[in-house]
């Protein structure tokens, strides 16, 4: 049995991560902003005879961050799900950008991860993993326009993790970067490619087979190098 800790755990990718988890009979720590609206993720605690708990987590907030951590002793992987998608409308990020809601962004999408790693370096040891949900939009490949805070932030978070991947080596602490698909998800819409089932499933698997010769790769779900 594993312990795995899982952020973004109200929905989408992060719920569908909880649930597999805890049916392999994994424990699972889900850590969510606001649990009283996570009806879906309380039931699932609920039925799952102790192997998931819920626990509040603000990742843009340190306090919240670090109490979040309290309960628990040791980490076998760290999921990095949480974010936001910020701007959509081209025309206002180019002409007249809201940089109080950039700030906002940054905070969750690249300071956050760090954030958590840090608190949560304390309870991991060799062999221990962390997993950035990451994205294709934040690659130099990307052939379309928008989206600024979201790319931004993403590619930020993956060249920050690559470095704390190198940093990370002496301690035999695995960093991925994990592209987790196009996902069915509120943040995709209905009409994305694949089912948050099966990217959890890809992630996991994915996940387990992580080695350190990998240790600050960019990959897909499915275990392809994702391009730079």
């Amino acid at each position: 049995m594993a312990n795995i800790i899982i952020t973004g755990a109200s929905r989408g990718i992060g719920f569908e991560l909880v649930r597999q988890y805890a049916a392999a009979g994994d424990r699972v720590y889900a850590m969510c902003r606001d649990p009283e609206r996570g009806d879906a993720l309380r039931n699932l605690a609920q039925e799952s005879k102790g192997r998931v708990s819920v626990h509040k987590m603000d990742v843009g907030d340190d306090a919240s961050v670090r109490a979040a951590f309290e309960a628990i002793e040791d980490i076998d992987i760290l999921f990095n799900v949480a974010g936001v998608l910020g701007s959509v409308e081209p025309e206002l990020e180019v002409g007249a950008s809201d940089w109080a809601a950039w700030q906002d962004v940054f905070n969750i999408m690249t300071l956050g991860p760090l954030r958590v790693l840090q608190a949560a370096l304390p309870m991991m040891r060799a062999g221990s993993k962390v997993i950035n949900i990451t994205s294709q939009l934040a690659a130099s490949t990307w052939p379309y326009g928008g989206l600024y805070p979201y790319v931004a932030t993403k590619a930020a978070l993956n060249r920050m993790m690559r470095s704390v991947a190198i940093d990370l080596k002496p301690r035999d602490i695995v960093v991925g970067l994990l592209h987790p698909g196009y996902v069915r998800t509120d943040m995709s819409g209905p009409d994305a490619d694949i089912s948050p089932e099966e990217s959890a499933e890809g992630i996991r698997k994915v996940s387990a087979n992580w080695s350190m010769d990998r240790s600050g790769e960019f990959l897909k779900w499915d275990g392809e190098p994702h391009p730079w």
